[in-house]
């Protein structure tokens, strides 16, 4: 299930340039009530460029995300194949990585909102 809403939101995003505007794509809530950039802005612009072999218009959208993806790729994929043998792994990280996790998300934030 959560594959094929995957699947067909990427279909979506590949035709649908969110460069432009009068499209209908979400607006991070965070921005529409601050004005300013959370660390995920710029997000669905990453992935439409990613999809279109872009990385470096991508690298541009979003830095902090695109560093992070091969990351959370090799996590999913290590949880998708634990599933798929049968064992149960709660897809967490421990304390040390949620923290320097949350440090990069709040110094992006500044970062980007400063400049």
């Amino acid at each position: 299930m959560t594959l094929g809403a995957g699947i067909a939101a990427s279909a979506y995003l590949y035709r649908t340039d969110p460069h432009q505007s009068g499209h209908w794509l979400p607006r991070c809530p965070f921005n529409w009530l601050t004005g300013l950039l959370c660390p995920a802005c710029g997000g669905t612009r990453l992935a439409y460029d990613l999809l279109h072999g872009e990385p470096l218009r991508a690298f541009h959208e979003n830095a902090l995300m695109l560093l992070l993806l091969p990351f959370a790729l090799v996590l999913g994929g290590r949880w998708f194949v634990d599933g798929l043998r049968g064992r149960r792994r709660p897809l967490m990280l421990n304390a040390r990585a949620q923290y320097a996790l949350l440090a990069a998300a709040v110094a992006w934030t500044v970062v980007r909102n400063v400049r």
